[in-house]
């Protein structure tokens, strides 16, 4: 059995609705805005097909519950609207997870961590995703995102930034939305590793996983 871990949108919202849970996206839809900035954290909105814009605002897991502004912003980061939405509380949980001597002592491989950040903090043009969206595998969920995590009993102050789940190995991995393969690679704390940006500020991340069946630089469609 192998474990798959993966990063994906746990809630989406348009403007519209005033409350959106810890962990939870904000879809911020406009017809003349550039950007958005909520919180110090700042998005940027793409042109559609269907007319206007739209970016993807995350809301962290350990945001800090009660009302929040958003400030729409012109090119030149001028603020052309506010919003305002109420962060809820997600009540998450607290999971120990029992993490042997030999895994707790793993060092990075070269370059695998600053590998994972360039690729989580990069935004692309083209949209290649489309809702709705599903789950890889059809496995059970082991751990759930948001969880505060503690390790042999002691808290880390970290929370699970995706969810597990527990499938056979050697078992398909579907891609949860169209998309294009930045990353194949068996590193030493990520394990078997894929990743793919799917456009315009979503991306998915595959780890632990027991053999690779695609390639850096594939583009495909979702389910694949």
């Amino acid at each position: 059995m192998t474990v798959l871990s993966f990063l994906w949108i746990a809630a989406t919202f348009d403007a519209s609705p005033t409350v959106v849970p810890q962990g939870g996206v904000i879809r911020l839809r406009s017809e003349s805005a550039a950007m958005a900035r909520m919180d110090g954290r700042k998005i940027r909105l793409f042109a559609q097909k269907e007319g206007g814009s739209l970016g993807l605002m995350p809301v962290p897991a350990g945001e800090k519950p009660g009302p929040h502004q958003i400030e729409l912003l012109d090119q030149n980061e001028n603020p052309v609207q506010a919003l305002t939405v109420t962060v809820k509380d997600a009540h998450f949980r607290t999971q120990n997870i029992i993490i042997a001597k030999e895994l707790s002592e793993l060092k990075p491989s070269p370059g695998e961590s600053e590998t994972v950040a360039e690729f989580r903090n990069g935004v692309s043009d083209v949209r290649y995703w489309a809702e709705p969206m599903h789950a890889p595998v059809a496995g059970c969920l082991t751990s759930p995102f948001g969880v505060k995590r503690l390790h042999n009993g002691k808290a880390t102050g970290d929370y699970h930034g995706g969810i597990d789940q527990r499938v056979p190995a050697g078992g398909p991995i579907r891609a949860i939305a169209g998309g294009t393969v930045k990353i194949v690679r068996q590193y030493n704390v990520h394990g078997g590793t894929v990743a793919i940006d799917h456009g315009q500020g979503f991306e998915s991340i595959y780890l632990h996983m027991s053999k690779f069946a695609v390639a850096e630089a594939r583009r495909f469609s979702k389910g694949t």
